[in-house]
This record gives C-alpha cells, sequence and structure tokens, in this order.
C-alpha cells in the first residue's frame, strides 16, 4: 500500500501521466503560488505597498513556506522511484544533491533560518527571490538552457578568461597614459578596471573617460575589441542552444522512425511519443512534423534497405 501511494505521489509531482487532470492541477497551482510568490516579493520591497498590506505579504510567505516544504519532502520521499537516482537513503540522498532539489531547498531554507538566526530582510528578499528557479522544472526550455550551459562551460570560460586578461591589460594601459591627468581615477590598475570593464563590454556609462589623445586612441581600440569580445559568450550560447534543438529533434525523429518499424501507430505508442517530446521539450508543431517526416520515410525505404530472410526472401518484421 505504501509502495503504491508513493508510486501515484511520484507520477503527480513528476507528471508522468500526460492524462492526469489531477496532476496537471496540482503542476499548475505551483507554478501559480511561485509566480504570485515573486510577484509578492518584489511589491513587498516598495515601502509603501509593504506598509498597506505587509500582513497579506506575512500570511503568503507563511503559507508559501509550508506548501514548498511539504512539495520538498514530498519530492525526496518519491524520488527513489525514478531509477535515475536509485533506491534507499542514498537514492534519495543523490536526489537531494540534484541541481533541482538545491533549488527546492534554498527556496525554503532562509525561511527556517531566520528563526534561529537575525538575517537582513533585504538579504532575505534576494534569497526568497531565487524561488523562481522553481519554474525551470516546469518550463523545457529552461532545461534546454542548462543543457546549452553544461555542454558549452568550457568554451564559454575559455571566453571568460579572455575577457579577464583584456580587461586587465585595457586597465594597465590607461593606468600608464592617464595615471598623470587623472589620479583620483586611473591612479591604480584596480581603480582602472572599471573603466576598462565598462568599455569592453561597450556599456560606456560616460562616468570616466580619458583626457589625453594617447588615452582616447587606447579607448578606441579598447572599444573596437570590446565589441567582438562581448558578443562572443552569446553567439557561444545562441549555437549551443540551436545544435541542442537540433539533437532533440533527432532524438524525437529516431524514437518516431523506431515505433514505425512495427507498423501502425496505435494509443501506447502515442503516449511514448508524448512522453519523449514532453521530456526534449519540443512544441507540438514541430512533433507532428518529425512524425510526419519519419511516417513518410518509413513508406519510402529502398528495398534494399529492407532486412529480408536469407531462407525465404520475404521482409522481416
Amino acid at each position: 500500500m505504501n509502495l503504491t501511494l508513493r508510486h501515484k505521489l511520484y507520477q503527480l509531482l513528476e507528471m508522468k501521466d500526460e492524462d492526469s487532470r489531477a496532476s496537471f492541477l496540482l503542476n499548475s497551482f505551483i507554478m501559480i503560488l511561485i509566480l504570485v510568490n515573486v510577484i509578492a516579493i518584489i511589491l513587498e520591497s516598495v515601502k509603501s505597498y509593504q506598509l498597506a498590506f505587509g500582513q497579506w505579504f506575512t500570511y503568503l510567505e507563511i503559507v508559501s513556506i509550508a506548501i514548498f516544504s511539504v512539495e520538498y519532502l514530498a519530492r525526496v520521499w518519491v524520488s527513489v522511484d525514478n531509477p535515475v537516482h536509485g533506491t534507499g537513503w542514498r537514492g534519495r540522498l543523490h536526489y537531494m544533491l540534484s541541481p533541482m532539489a538545491l533549488i527546492d531547498l534554498v527556496a525554503i531554507l532562509p525561511a527556517y533560518l531566520s528563526m534561529f538566526v537575525n538575517i537582513d530582510t533585504r538579504i532575505l528578499r534576494v534569497f526568497r527571490l531565487l524561488r523562481v528557479f522553481k519554474l525551470s522544472r516546469h518550463f523545457a526550455v529552461l532545461g534546454v538552457l542548462g543543457t546549452v550551459l553544461r555542454n558549452e562551460s568550457k568554451v564559454l570560460l575559455s571566453a571568460i578568461f579572455v575577457m579577464v586578461i583584456l580587461v586587465v591589460l585595457s586597465a594597465s594601459g590607461i593606468y600608464v597614459v592617464e595615471r598623470n591627468t587623472q589620479p583620483e581615477v586611473f591612479g591604480s590598475i584596480p581603480s582602472a578596471m572599471w573603466w576598462a570593464t565598462v568599455t569592453l563590454t561597450t556599456v560606456g556609462y560616460g562616468d570616466v573617460v580619458p583626457v589625453t589623445v594617447t588615452g582616447r586612441l587606447l579607448g578606441v581600440i579598447i572599444t573596437v575589441l570590446g565589441v567582438g569580445m562581448a558578443a562572443l559568450p552569446a553567439g557561444i550560447i545562441a549555437s549551443g542552444f540551436t545544435s541542442e534543438l537540433a539533437r532533440r529533434r533527432e532524438s524525437y525523429e529516431l524514437t518516431a522512425k523506431t515505433i514505425l518499424m512495427d507498423g501502425q501507430i496505435d494509443s501506447g505508442d502515442r503516449k511514448i511519443l508524448a512522453k519523449k517530446r514532453d521530456e526534449l521539450g519540443l512544441a507540438a508543431t514541430d512533433a507532428r512534423q518529425l512524425l510526419k517526416k519519419a511516417e513518410l520515410e518509413s513508406t519510402n525505404i529502398p528495398q534494399s534497405e529492407v532486412a529480408v530472410c536469407p531462407h525465404c526472401g520475404k521482409p522481416i518484421g
């Protein structure tokens, strides 16, 4: 009975059954609660709203912490039903150390810590805002972005490393040519790093500018370099995003082709495809196009590619 209840709760929380209305309503409620929390935290920072609705903000926080705590404990309990995490206490520990579980924990932990430790409300508010990351469980596109960042992490770190080197070199250069003219701004390399950073990132606040001819020429060179360097991480992420989406489409198409090898698609096969689409975060229109493409290709397989029995010559499957 205990195992049955746990497995049912696992299916509800993880939306394993797309036809389950209860699962849809539960996860929709959690998403709405997260969004309401984020809006409330933002409004609470406005003094007039805080004075007028402070009591309601407190009630919302108490209710939210209670619900998020129950959700966290429930997810830890049912995590062993997911074969990825394993069984027993080791499986639960493996889940608790996963990124999504840590996000869930960070969403509630500051509230409990504030009961025992005096925490600045501004710091507490920032930690409460991290609840927005709980939405990544419900929006597959955020999962795609996380995968891209993991896959491209080495390239991104290399780009950041080059950027840091350029900041140091730029700060050193402007320090050499401007330190005597503007000692209060460029009197040291660390103080010059602010100007170097905003110039390389092409932000250019204009609060600090070189005044010598050499300094301005150096500023032009640094700005030109910054145009390319600032766009580099965005280009890496965009390229990785495109590649990851292409890989996911190929994975879905391969699944569809594998199913079509057995003949017509039945209701069970459609559930498998729907689950695969949800896991990969594909749009319904993309999935339909890929399925149609797989169906067309399956009906136009050249005779040489069809597996045949070596004895009777009839097609296998």
